[in-house]
């Protein structure tokens, strides 16, 4: 019995090494790397399920926020869709009021719309995000925690 389990082991690796030799195969279920705490607050993860590649145009980047953190102020050169996969999150456009987007909701913000989105005050947030790769992102203002806290709060009443 001992031997049969050590063959499947073995035959399973083996399938898994011959599967990555041909393809390049990645995974969305992998929390990815910690993103440096530059452009928001709190702590995030970031996996680039797709990055830079031409031919498809476009990114897609699982982000992965604890509860209490936030992007930034900024805005992309192509439309950004996100999709919450879990938890649930604050997004807001310049000049619009903030929503709570809930596990499922899909969004779409257009090319240069200055926005934020992030986790809210008690829930994590794991989110796909399908964006161009063309331009880098703008950074055009911080989000601070006094601001975070006033969203949430006015979020909360509602």
């Amino acid at each position: 019995m001992k031997y049969l389990i050590f063959l499947l082991l073995i035959l399973s690796s083996v399938s898994v090494f011959s599967q990555n030799a041909e393809y390049d195969v990645s995974s969305y279920l992998t929390k990815g790397t910690k993103a440096p705490n530059t452009r928001y607050l709190g702590e995030a993860w970031l996996n680039a399920i797709i990055h830079d590649d031409e031919e498809l145009g476009y990114n897609i980047t699982k982000a992965t926020f604890k509860a209490n953190s936030t992007l930034d102020w900024h805005k992309h050169s192509s439309v950004q869709v996100l999709i919450i996969v879990e938890g649930e999150a604050y997004y807001q456009e310049r000049g619009k009021k903030p929503v709570i987007l809930k596990e499922g909701d899909v969004i779409r913000c257009g090319k240069d719309i200055e926005h934020w989105h992030s986790s809210t005050k008690f829930s994590d947030v794991t989110y796909l995000a399908l964006y161009g790769g063309e331009q880098p992102t703008t950074w055009t203002e911080i989000v601070t925690q006094e601001y975070y806290d006033e969203v949430a709060e006015k979020l909360k009443s509602n």
